[in-house]
Order: C-alpha cells, then structure tokens, then sequence
C-alpha cells in the first residue's frame, strides 16, 4: 500500500473519530501556497486546523516539526481570511495508531 492510500485510511479514521466527539467536518485536504491542511473542522464555536499523522515504528506525531507548524499555521490563516471568518481556531493533530489520540491546541 503507497503512502497516500495509508494517509487516506488515517484521516477517514481520524474523521469518524471526531465526528463521534461532537465535531463537524468542514473541509479535507486543504491546499496553499503554504501547504496542506488534513481536516478542517469546526466544535463549540472554534475551527480545528488537523494535522493527522500515522505510523507503527515510532510517535508520529514528532513529525511534526516547528517547520510544518508553521505551514500549518500560515494556511489556516489564508483559510480563515478567504472565508472571512470571524472566529476563534486553533491548530490540533490526531495521531492514528492501533487506537487513536487527539492534541488539541498544539504548539512548540
């Protein structure tokens, strides 16, 4: 299985799991000039930026460096100005393993 296809299975994974915690989902694989944003979600009045990351040998979510967060961040603020929303956000990741975790609000 490519890398992609393993990407599309973990973020159909990580929407089912947010979506049983409450959570809309707004848009996938969102693309900038900055770069790519898995999940767009939205709960409570605040827009989830996610970043979702898997793998077995490892923690994946050390891929994501300050470099990444930074593309993260720069595109969801041009999402946010494109739509001229008005809201709270935060940027979050969801790490899909055997089972599956959610940071919300990362930050370095």
């Amino acid at each position: 299985m490519n890398t992609r296809k393993k990407g599309n299975i973990a973020e159909d994974r990580a929407c089912s799991y947010l979506k049983e915690k409450g959570y809309r989902i707004i848009e996938r694989n969102f693309y900038t000039k900055f770069g790519e944003i898995d999940i767009i979600a939205y709960k409570d009045g605040v827009f989830h930026f996610i970043e979702v990351k898997s793998g077995k040998t490892f923690e994946p979510i050390f891929n994501i460096t300050p470099a990444k967060l930074k593309r993260i961040i720069n595109s969801a603020q041009y999402y946010i100005k494109i739509n001229g929303i008005d809201s709270a956000f935060c940027i979050d990741a969801v790490v899909v393993k055997d089972g599956i975790e959610h940071f919300v609000n990362i930050s370095f």
